[in-house]
Parts: C-alpha cells; structure tokens; sequence
C-alpha cells in the first residue's frame, strides 16, 4: 500500500515538473498559494520522500511464490 501511495505521488510530482518545464506552471504553487506556503512546501517535500522510498522498488522481488 505503501509503495502505491509513493508512486502516486511521484506521478503528481512528475506532472507538476512536465508543468514547470513546458509551460512554466506551477500547478502546486498555483492550487495552494505560492512556492513559499506551508501546504505547498509540505507536497514538495512529500513527492521527495516518496521519491527516496521509491529508490527501494529497484531492490524488491516482486516474484509471486506460487502455493502447491
């Protein structure tokens, strides 16, 4: 469950990037007041730390042990 909400949140991040980068466009900074508000410093550092858990995925078997 953990990792899905990390991917999440690395997929809003990513958009708000893609944003950034083609449009100039926080879309952040946009919906919560600015770069420097609480709430929006709050998601940025979310998205990052999503991002350090998500470094994890590489390491991760994600083989299913059948059951015979």
């Amino acid at each position: 469950m953990l990792d899905r909400i990390a991917l999440a949140l690395l997929v809003i991040g990513g958009i708000n990037w893609g944003l950034i980068g083609i449009f100039r466009f926080d879309l952040v900074a946009f919906l919560f007041g600015g770069s420097a508000a609480v709430i929006s410093r709050i998601i940025y550092t979310l998205v990052a730390v999503s991002a350090i858990w998500c470094i994890s995925l590489f390491f991760k078997d994600n083989r299913v042990l059948a059951v015979e």
